[in-house]
């Protein structure tokens, strides 16, 4: 029998959202990110229900590759950019869009017009580090870099100026304003489509609002801001996990529960198993007291979360019975509630669901 583990993915929840994002973003375009496999819900999957996103965010060219196999036409940026030379003809032969983000690959660029440059122009994507110090040219190098790009014939002419918010999902944090600001010091008078929000800068920030909107975790239901869910800006969630209770012990009072005894059980009482883990991808250091819903209604997690298996304290449910349903997050449990009880955010939950859970949609 296969193993109760199950991630429900629902694919109305990814169209409901993308919806949202176009409703907060009327006049910008939607490009789906979907690296990381779809945020952990599974690339193809998401790509083929968000077909009425405009473009694909990917990170790796394998993922355009896959995307490509499986039939969807979209515009399809790597977002990562290309790494070498190597790289250029397969960004060709799929019609993929790169963000060029440092000199080297400027570098790389020009040697390609010396070997030829055979084949079509490559559309560019030129990022600018407005304040995240992680990929991008630095103001001051900006315009150069765009005049070189300008000058290369293998560079399609449709370029996009572009950068990325470092605390856009914190509403009182002022860096953002200040990123938009330095951005837009550059970017006057320059007659190039731009991109700057994300998804929390798409819902909670208008005046970062462009011609493109890269949204990522808001297309799964994720939260957009510090402190609140998903739902508090109108989105659903798109997973959902689940498995059974596959066996319920009663347990002696001071009697103690799991590896290193770390529960002890304060009465006689009721302890569910259920059939996830750590193995699974569910966190091994979650909170003590981290709610499940067993049949709907919550109940806690005791003990340590093993590879396989978790203990529930039933001492609320004295219906519950062996087969019983016990979500983990979903629907009545948000995901951002068991990420802030493994000190993480929600989107590392999603990407670390393993092989062996089965993945099914709804």
């Amino acid at each position: 029998m296969a193993r109760a583990t199950t991630a429900t993915i629902h694919l109305d929840a990814l169209r409901h959202n993308l919806a949202r994002i176009r409703e907060a973003a009327p006049h910008s375009k939607i490009m789906a990110v979907v690296k990381a496999d779809g945020y952990g819900h599974g690339l193809e999957r998401v790509a083929k229900a968000l077909t009425d996103a405009d473009a694909f965010g990917v990170a790796a060219l394998s993922d355009a590759q896959r995307l490509r196999d499986s039939g969807l036409n979209q515009k399809i940026v790597l977002l990562s950019g290309f790494d070498e030379a190597a790289d250029l003809s397969l960004l060709r032969q799929l019609s993929v869009d790169t963000v060029v983000h440092h000199a080297a690959q400027l570098d790389i660029l020009q040697h390609d017009i010396l070997q030829g440059h055979g084949g079509s122009a490559i559309s560019v994507w030129l990022k600018m580090d407005t304040g995240m110090h992680r990929l991008g040219f630095a103001p001051e190098q900006f315009q150069h870099a765009l005049l070189q790009l300008q000058a290369m014939p293998n560079i399609a002419d449709d370029i996009v100026l572009m950068s990325h918010f470092a605390s856009s999902d914190e509403l009182g944090n002022p860096q953002t304003a200040s990123q938009i600001e330095c951005f837009d010091q550059i970017d006057t008078n320059l007659q190039f489509a731009s991109s700057l929000a994300n998804s929390s800068a798409a819902l909670c920030w208008t005046t970062a609002h462009r011609q493109w909107i890269r949204a990522g975790g808001a297309l799964y239901g994720l939260t957009v801001a510090s402190g609140q869910t998903g739902a508090d800006f109108g989105l659903q969630a798109a997973m959902s996990l689940s498995t059974r209770l596959i066996s319920i012990q009663h347990i002696k009072k001071g009697e103690r529960v799991g590896y290193a005894g770390s529960y002890q059980c304060p009465e006689d009482m009721r302890v569910g198993v259920a059939a996830i883990g750590y193995g699974d991808g569910y966190p091994r250091n979650i909170k003590a007291g981290t709610q499940v819903l067993v049949n709907g209604k919550r109940a806690s997690i005791i003990g340590r979360v093993s590879m396989d298996l978790m203990s529930i304290d039933l001492r609320t449910q004295p219906e519950a019975k062996v087969g019983d349903d016990v979500v983990l997050w979903g629907h009545n449990l948000p995901i951002e509630e068991i990420a802030s009880a493994a000190n993480t955010i929600s989107y590392e939950l999603t990407c670390s669901i393993t092989r062996r859970v089965r993945f099914i949609e709804a």
